[in-house]
C-alpha cells in the first residue's frame, strides 16, 4: 500500500469515526429532548387536566412534582443499574418506560393513575440525566468531550421549546392528552437508533472486555491514540474504585463536592421550575387567557434554547466564571423587578413589562446557572472521583426541584400573590452568588491535572484563582 492510500485510508477512518460519535451523541441526546418535553409540557397541559379532575392547588403541586419524586429515585438507581447492565442496555430500558410512562399519562381514568404514571416517567428521566452525559462522555474523544456532552443540556432546551409549541397548538381543543402523548415519537427514534449503538469503551473495559474496548475504540478513535486512551481508561478505572463515598465527603474533597452541590442547589433556588411548570398558570391567575399565556411560554422557551446556544458558543472563550456569575446577578434582579410588577394589577404596560422580565430572566439562567450544573460537576472533579463526585450535585439539583416544584402554589397563597416567592428566590439566588463568588474556580483553559493538583493541595492552596 502506498503512502497516499495509506493516509486516504486513515481519513477515512477518521471520518467514519467522527460520524459514529456524533451520531451516538445525537441519539442519546434524544434522553434530554424527551427530559425537557416531559418537564415543560405539564405546565401547558395542567390547565385543561384540572379542571376535567377537578382538583385544586395542592393536588396540582403533587401531580407536577410527582415526577421529580421519581426523578429522585432514577438518579439513585440509574448509577448502579448502568453500572451492571450497560450504558446502552439502560438507555435502551429507559426509552421503553419513557414510551410507556407517557402512554400512561395519556391514557390515565383518573389523578391517581396520571401521578403514578408521571412518576414512572421521573425515574425514566432521572436515570437518562445521569446516565445520557455520561455514555456520550465515554464515547467521545477528548477534544469534542465538552462540545457533544452539552448536546444533552441544549436538547433539554429545545424539548421544553417543543413542548410549549406543541401546547400552544392544541390549546384551542384543549386535548391535553395529546400533549402528553407526543413524547412517545422521540421515544420510538431513541429506541431505534440505540439498538445501532456500540456500548461505551469504559464500561467495556470495567467489565474485562478489552477486545470488545479496543474495537469501540477503534472504531472511533485515530489508530494511533487506541492504545494510550485504553491505557488512560483503565487507569482512570483502577484509581476510582480505591474512593469511597466517605472519602469524598472527607477534608479532601469536601470543599469542591460543596461548589457542585450549591451551583446545582442555586440552579432550582432561583425558581426556574415555577417559570417552566407554572407560568401558564401564573399569568392566567393574573389576567392573561389561556392560549396568550402559553404564547408568553413559548417565547420564553425560545429564547431559552437561543441562550443556551450562545453559552455553548461563548463559554470557553469568556471564561466559566463570568457567564455563570454574570448571569445569576442578572436572574437576581430580574427576580426583584418581576416581584415588584406582581404588586400591581398585571394590565396594560405592567404586563408587557412582566413578559419582558421573565424573557430576561430566562435567558440570563439559560447561559448561567442552566448549564452550571452539567458543565461545573463535569469539569471541577479529577477523572479519578468525577463520576461519583458529580452524582451529589445531580441528586441535589433533582431534590431541590421537588422541592420548588411542590411548594410554589402553596407559598404563592401563604404570601397572598407572587410578589413575596420570586424575591424569596431572589434572595436564594444571592446566597448561591456570593457562595459561588468566593469559590468557584475559572476552568477556561486549565488542564484537568491542573485543577486536581489545586484541589488535592494544601489547605491554604484550596481557595481556587479567578481566572478571567
Amino acid at each position: 500500500m502506498t503512502s497516499g492510500t495509506a493516509r486516504e485510508s486513515s481519513d477515512l477512518r477518521r471520518t467514519r469515526g467522527s460520524g459514529l460519535v456524533i451520531g451516538a451523541s445525537i441519539i442519546a441526546a434524544f434522553g434530554g429532548l424527551l427530559f425537557g418535553y416531559d418537564t415543560g409540557v405539564i405546565s401547558a397541559a395542567i390547565l385543561y387536566i384540572r379542571p376535567e379532575f377537578g382538583f385544586g392547588d395542592s393536588t396540582q403541586e403533587v401531580v407536577v412534582s410527582s415526577l421529580l419524586v421519581g426523578a429522585v429515585v432514577g438518579v439513585i438507581i440509574g448509577g448502579p443499574v448502568s453500572d451492571r447492565a450497560g450504558r446502552r442496555n439502560t438507555l435502551i430500558a429507559v426509552t421503553v418506560l419513557f414510551a410507556l410512562a407517557t402512554l400512561g399519562c395519556a391514557l390515565t381514568p383518573n389523578v391517581g393513575a396520571l401521578i403514578l404514571a408521571r412518576g414512572l416517567l421521573g425515574v425514566a428521566i432521572g436515570v437518562s440525566s445521569l446516565v445520557v452525559p455520561g455514555y456520550i462522555a465515554e464515547m467521545a474523544p477528548p477534544h469534542r468531550r465538552g462540545t457533544l456532552v452539552s448536546l444533552h443540556q441544549f436538547m433539554v432546551t429545545v424539548g421544553i421549546l417543543v413542548s410549549y409549541l406543541v401546547g400552544y397548538g392544541l390549546s384551542s381543543t384543549g386535548a391535553w392528552r395529546w400533549m402528553l402523548g407526543v413524547a412517545v415519537l422521540p421515544a420510538a427514534v431513541m429506541f431505534l437508533g440505540l439498538l445501532r449503538l456500540p456500548e461505551s469503551p469504559r464500561w467495556l473495559l470495567t467489565h474485562g472486555r478489552q477486545e470488545e474496548a479496543r474495537h469501540v475504540l477503534s472504531r472511533t478513535r485515530p489508530p494511533e491514540h487506541v492504545e494510550s486512551e485504553l491505557t488512560e481508561i483503565r487507569d482512570t478505572v483502577r484509581a476510582e474504585g480505591h474512593i469511597t463515598y466517605r472519602e469524598l465527603l472527607g477534608p479532601r474533597y469536601r470543599r469542591w463536592i460543596s461548589v457542585g452541590v450549591v451551583a446545582a442547589g442555586s440552579s432550582q433556588l432561583v425558581g426556574v421550575n415555577a417559570i417552566i411548570y407554572y407560568a401558564p398558570t401564573i399569568l392566567t391567575d393574573a389576567g392573561f387567557g389561556d392560549s396568550g399565556a402559553i404564547l408568553a411560554s413559548v417565547g420564553i422557551g425560545t429564547l431559552n434554547v437561543l441562550f443556551t446556544i450562545f453559552a455553548l458558543v461563548f463559554i470557553d472563550r469568556l471564561g466559566r466564571r463570568p457567564l455563570i456569575l454574570g448571569g445569576t446577578a442578572v436572574i437576581i434582579a430580574a427576580l426583584a423587578f418581576i416581584g415588584l410588577l406582581f404588586t400591581q394589577p398585571v394590565q396594560g404596560a405592567v404586563s408587557v413589562l412582566l413578559i419582558a422580565a421573565l424573557i430576561v430572566y430566562q435567558s440570563a439562567f439559560a447561559c448561567s446557572l442552566g448549564i452550571a450544573i452539567w458543565l461545573v460537576n463535569s469539569e471541577i472533579f479529577p477523572n479519578s472521583v468525577r463520576g461519583k463526585a458529580g452524582s451529589f450535585g445531580i441528586v441535589s439539583h433533582w431534590a431541590l426541584n421537588f422541592l420548588v416544584s411542590v411548594s410554589v402554589l402553596t407559598l404563592i397563597g401563604l404570601f397572598g400573590g407572587p410578589s413575596g416567592v420570586f424575591w424569596l428566590y431572589g434572595v436564594l439566588g444571592l446566597f448561591g452568588l456570593i457562595y459561588l463568588y468566593r469559590w468557584l474556580p475559572e476552568t477556561k483553559n486549565r488542564t484537568l491535572e491542573d485543577i486536581e493538583a489545586e484541589l488535592t493541595g494544601p489547605a491554604e492552596r484550596q481557595r481556587p484563582t479567578r481566572e478571567t
